[in-house]
């Protein structure tokens, strides 16, 4: 087996050994990021290659995987003049997770865990579910109460145990991480662990392939913990400082109105997250994190890439879910996020790809709320939260 790279701390430089369970700085309990410095391959080099994430080698920590299920290469379709959206719905468990999750499953098979946690609101879970049990591994998720019964379903469906939590998202990572101390425990954090954002960073790199060796004005991404946002920065990084594009794209973070602590950094010009923001429910669960432990990181992403934050109200959500329906796309209320920030036009004539990120079928329909800006006959204002 080839030798596992370190981890260590982003906040105060504490290394963590190749091949180690713990899942967290052991000094300050953050996330941990990967000493690993890859060279991407040239398109050139690509053609012939497995059509799975997989084929993007050089970039990825891992090698030779064992529980793969095709997982990657979906499909770039055109919105609107200007505007393209990457299906990453049409996965195995039906959403992007399982770029990183596939990632965690190769990972935990090289570790024998005698078992493997996890908590989500749902995408995750089921991604790591369906993972473990491709590679045999026992498999319990931790999840809110307020989880989708559909995204249960799943999760239990492939052989994992579910672990409801009373309370909120943030109260089941913490049940999750309490469980995560225990000896002998593989934490399949798809926040903590950096393994998760070299899966995610696959999306950006197909997207550099399949445009023909470049990348789009402006990546818009949704951001809870920042998953898919912090895993495009590190592949922009890789493609930039390997010369295969002269330049990097705006990344621009969308977060539902009811649940924005990073917008509200990002406009009181903060580093890091900034009090206690109000929330309300909101449709898009998968984004409804009040304090994301990657925050500083992710906020420092977004402003060195010249992006920025973008809000979008329950009404836009609503209405965005159903113009895509109306296009062919049933895809879930987080997914439309990205779509229901820039449909109206705030982004001018720049290129762009939204990512739609989870089908339809496991949610439905985001239902009709009461919101700021709009009387339920059509989308409310977009909120651009300014730097």
């Amino acid at each position: 087996m080839t030798a596992l790279p370190d981890c260590f701390c982003p906040a105060d430089g504490t290394r963590v050994p190749g091949g180690s369970l713990d899942w967290c700085c052991p000094v300050c309990r953050g996330p941990l990021d990967l000493d690993f410095a890859p060279t991407p391959a040239s398109l050139k080099s690509l053609t012939g290659r497995v059509n799975s994430l997989w084929r993007y080698a050089e970039c990825l920590p891992l090698s030779a995987p064992t529980v793969s299920l095709g997982e990657g290469r979906t499909p770039l379709v055109t919105l609107r003049e200007g505007v393209s959206a990457k299906l990453d719905f049409l996965m195995p468990t039906l959403s992007f997770k399982d770029r990183g999750a596939v990632l965690l499953a190769e990972l935990a098979l090289r570790l024998r865990p005698r078992r493997v946690l996890a908590d989500s609101s749902g995408n995750a879970g089921t991604a790591i579910a369906a993972y473990c049990a491709r590679a045999a591994l026992p498999c319990t998720v931790y999840v809110p109460g307020g989880t989708s019964p559909k995204k249960l379903e799943q999760i239990e469906a492939h052989g994992a145990q579910v672990r409801l939590v009373d309370g909120d998202r943030e109260a089941a990572a913490l049940a999750a991480r309490e469980a995560a101390d225990e000896p002998g425990t593989f934490y399949a954090s798809h926040v903590h662990n950096p393994y998760f954002l070299h899966g995610t960073k696959t999306y950006v790199h197909e997207l550099w392939e399949d445009l023909g060796g470049r990348l789009p004005d402006v990546l818009v991404v949704p951001v809870g913990n920042g998953t898919l946002l912090l895993g495009a920065a590190l592949a922009v990084a890789e493609l930039h400082g390997a010369g295969l594009i002269d330049r990097r794209p705006a990344l621009y973070a969308v977060q539902a109105a009811a649940v924005a602590p990073l917008a509200h950094a990002w406009d009181e010009g903060a580093d890091d997250l900034v009090g206690t923001t109000p929330t309300a429910p909101t449709s898009a669960e998968g984004i409804a994190v009040p304090r994301p432990p990657r925050a500083r990181q992710i906020l420092r992403a977004v402003r060195d890439s010249g992006g920025a934050f973008l809000t979008v109200t329950e009404d836009q959500i609503r209405h965005a879910q159903r113009d895509l329906a109306s296009q062919g796309l049933y895809v879930e209320s987080t997914g439309v996020a990205c779509w229901a920030a820039v449909r109206d036009g705030v982004l001018g004539t720049r290129t762009a790809v939204v990512p739609l990120c989870g089908a339809g079928a496991k949610t439905g329909l985001a239902r009709e709320r009461a919101s700021s800006g709009s009387d339920g006959s059509g989308p409310g204002p977009l909120t651009t939260a300014q730097p």
